[in-house]
């Protein structure tokens, strides 16, 4: 039977290889994650929610850090925190969250794009577990900075996280991290913030 004029370029428009009735998980050539990396009250959720409406009609979902915790039982998830505002995690949180990334890696090879929430306190550790679960994927890396004090003054107007930790992680969670992009919010609004990561998206 003749093909169709255009029905393979139709068909890899709408995802699916002509040749195959298997539908292709992810376009090549385009960005599937973004990665926003910074400390706690640095911004990361106001940008995460912006370029949601900068990326638009795309629809992108927002996950991160706080996303497992908040899935985790109360207790006994190796996660504690300290009076100082320091994060120490043990086995079975890493156990959680190892299986916790694949599946945002699946998500997005499945055709999901994915603005992800984290915070790098295991440094560069933390972005190569990132980096081996989402291998093959186009990932565009974003630093969020903020300032320690102002960082640490947001904290203190949200009143929902323990003090001390925005100024701790302020600067420690970029050490030793490689991005594509790098923001500033302590005196910029986050759609301006969004703008310069939405920039680079592909």
């Amino acid at each position: 039977m003749p093909k169709e004029a255009g029905a393979s370029t139709a068909h890899t428009r709408a995802g699916i290889d002509a040749r195959s009735p298997r539908p292709l998980l992810y376009a090549a050539g385009m960005t599937h994650v973004i990665v926003l990396n910074g400390g706690s009250s640095s911004g990361k959720s106001g940008i995460a929610r912006c370029l949601q409406s900068l990326l638009a009609p795309e629809p992108w979902l927002t996950l991160g850090t706080d996303t497992l915790v908040d899935a985790m039982p109360g207790t006994g998830v190796g996660i504690a925190f300290g009076d100082d505002g320091s994060v120490s995690v043990g086995p079975e949180f890493r156990r959680v969250e190892a299986a916790w990334i694949a599946g945002v890696a699946a998500m997005a090879r499945a055709g999901a794009h994915v603005v992800v929430d984290e915070v790098f306190l295991g440094g560069p550790a933390s972005q190569e577990r990132w980096r081996t679960a989402l291998a093959g994927l186009d990932v565009l890396w974003a630093g969020v900075r903020c300032d320690p004090q102002v960082a640490a003054w947001r904290e203190t107007a949200r009143g929902n996280r323990v003090p001390g930790m925005a100024a701790s992680q302020a600067e420690s969670v970029h050490h030793g991290i490689s991005y594509d992009v790098v923001v500033d919010t302590t005196r910029a609004e986050a759609m301006t913030c969004a703008r310069e990561i939405a920039a680079k998206v592909g």
